[in-house]
């Protein structure tokens, strides 16, 4: 069922019944590539190019890099602070420059500022929950947000998803966005969520837990942890297939 080039000892395969959600829209068939022309893989052209890079440069500011105050009311938003950073690097270690990056989590209640979730946990009204910045010149990503809670969902009995954080990055050229998502260590009900377990064991699952940076905490005002992001090779981080990319707010 998976698609060619696509790892099956790193990604999660686009099947997997314990993931219910999988089974309605996983492919029926073998899928079949299609070539992709030559706008595709390096983008809308040299010219503008630069120009959408230049537009997204002057629309991402500095406050979109802080979640916790960039509600814009005036007031901090509720919960344990945290520093999210890492690097965005290709297969051979060298850093991505300009990549944007964006993410979006739930607050420290464990709830979504969308009108979908319906979980009986109190909104933040200082908490917006989406975050975006480009790697610097060398390729380092850096954002200020809360802790985000654990939350029910209707997946099996019990459910609950492990505290975690979506990540969106896009690239120079069209088809070059990868959707993953952050976890963190250390927490139990990461055994039980199917959709951290479609990843294979060992060396992929560890890709997706980020890693406790003392270096990067800040004494008295938030603890820090560190996620690299590899996008491509044998030491890729796993990602979600874009259906499910689509649907990404679980």
């Amino acid at each position: 069922m998976d698609g060619p080039g696509r790892d099956p000892s790193t990604f999660p395969p686009y099947l997997y019944e314990a993931y219910r959600a999988t089974v309605r829209r996983s492919p029926k068939q073998p899928l079949i590539p299609l070539p992709q022309t030559l706008s595709e893989i390096t983008g809308p052209g040299p010219a503008i190019s630069a120009a959408l890079h230049q537009t997204v440069q002057g629309a991402v500011g500095a406050e979109d890099t802080d979640l916790t105050t960039n509600m814009g009311t005036g007031t901090e938003a509720m919960g344990e602070r945290i520093i999210v950073t890492g690097r965005v690097l290709d297969e051979h270690g060298a850093p991505l420059v300009g990549t944007l990056v964006e993410i979006w989590q739930t607050n420290a209640a464990g709830r979504y500022r969308h009108r979908v979730d319906q979980h009986h946990a109190p909104l933040d009204p200082n908490f917006l929950g989406y975050g975006r910045c480009l790697t610097d010149t060398n390729g380092v990503y850096r954002f200020v947000t809360i802790r985000p809670g654990a939350y029910p969902w209707q997946n099996h009995p019990n459910a609950w998803r492990p505290a975690h954080i979506h990540f969106s990055l896009f690239g120079p050229s069209w088809v070059s966005r990868l959707v993953t998502q952050m976890y963190f260590p250390g927490d139990p009900l990461q055994p039980l969520d199917p959709i951290f377990n479609s990843v294979p064991t060992g060396a992929a699952q560890a890709r997706l837990v980020a890693q406790y940076a003392h270096d990067v905490t800040q004494e008295g005002y938030a603890l820090g942890f560190r996620f690299d992001i590899v996008l491509r090779g044998p030491r890729a981080t796993p990602f979600e297939p874009f259906e499910a990319a689509q649907r990404a707010t679980r």
